[in-house]
């Protein structure tokens, strides 16, 4: 795999694509005067969503990596710095341009919908920077979690939806939730499997400040969640319980989260949580389009 396919870590990316879709959708199935989808405005939300994804992760292997937070004995996903595959100026090189990206489309955007839309990339790129970046890193401090539910599940879903009503839609509001916690998972999982390496290093994520049992309660709690919230967007959108066809894709990484599964033995969970995310995402979103 090229180095920077792999540094960008492609496993993550089902955050960033599902409250794209979701948020899409959730204007398809609308049965109102004017809720219409713009496609290049839905292909420009996503170009903008996978970039600070991307962005994200960049700023992320070279600032853990000066932090001490990386080494090359890490487990996980491929880490360009910590593991001399790049430099980091490399690396803040390709997390600029993967920034800048972002910000071309969006500006694209802005100029389309309004320029409330400059504000709220402008935060979701600083919020990735400052996630692992900058003196006071927030994700050092155990907020990590808060940062993915804001903005890889309200922001990013409510967002993909305003672009073309331009306004808040209550339905891609509720849709994010589920979004968001399951996007939040992602990340419980991956820090608990750090918990070890992270403590080391002094990076107090949340698993570390709970320890590894609440943190495997956390990420039940977060995958029965999003899966408890379907009923309640069905009030408005029954199809929407076809999301709930991909419970067997959480069976897995739940057995394996609650098995007390550590370090490496905690990878193939990571995986299958994006794709309980990914497969959840899809159903959730075919349900919201096809709802009368």
């Amino acid at each position: 795999m090229n180095r920077w396919v792999a540094g960008a870590r492609p496993k993550t990316l089902p955050a960033a694509v599902v409250p794209v879709m979701v948020g899409t959708a959730a204007v398809l199935g609308a049965d109102e005067v004017g809720a219409t989808v713009v496609w290049w405005r839905a292909v420009a939300a996503m170009v903008v969503a996978l970039a600070i994804q991307v962005a994200t992760n960049y700023v992320n292997d070279y600032a853990d990596a000066e932090r001490g937070a990386d080494t090359a004995e890490r487990i996980g996903p491929t880490r360009l710095v910590a593991s001399g595959l790049a430099t980091p100026a490399e690396v803040k090189r390709a997390a600029l341009a993967s920034a800048l990206v972002a910000g071309l489309a969006g500006l694209a955007l802005a100029v389309a919908v309004g320029p409330e839309l400059v504000v709220v990339g402008v935060a979701s790129l600083a919020a990735g920077f400052f996630y692992t970046a900058g003196p006071r890193p927030y994700g050092y401090a155990g907020l990590g979690e808060v940062f993915v539910f804001v903005f890889f599940g309200v922001v990013a879903t409510v967002g993909s939806a305003y672009v073309h009503l331009d306004r808040v839609d209550p339905l891609a509001f509720a849709a994010s939730v589920p979004v968001g916690m399951l996007a939040t998972a992602l990340l419980v999982v991956n820090n608990l499997r750090d918990i070890p390496t992270d403590a080391a290093a002094g990076k107090r994520t949340l698993a570390v400040r709970l320890g590894a049992p609440p943190t495997r309660a956390v990420y039940v709690a977060l995958v029965a969640g999003a899966f408890v919230m379907l009923p309640v967007l069905a009030l408005s959108r029954p199809w929407v319980l076809l999301a709930a066809l991909a419970a067997p894709l959480a069976l897995r990484p739940l057995r394996a989260v609650a098995s007390e599964a550590a370090g490496a033995r905690l990878l193939p969970a990571l995986a299958d949580t994006g794709r309980l995310q990914l497969g959840y995402g899809f159903l959730l979103a075919a349900g919201l389009t096809i709802s009368p």
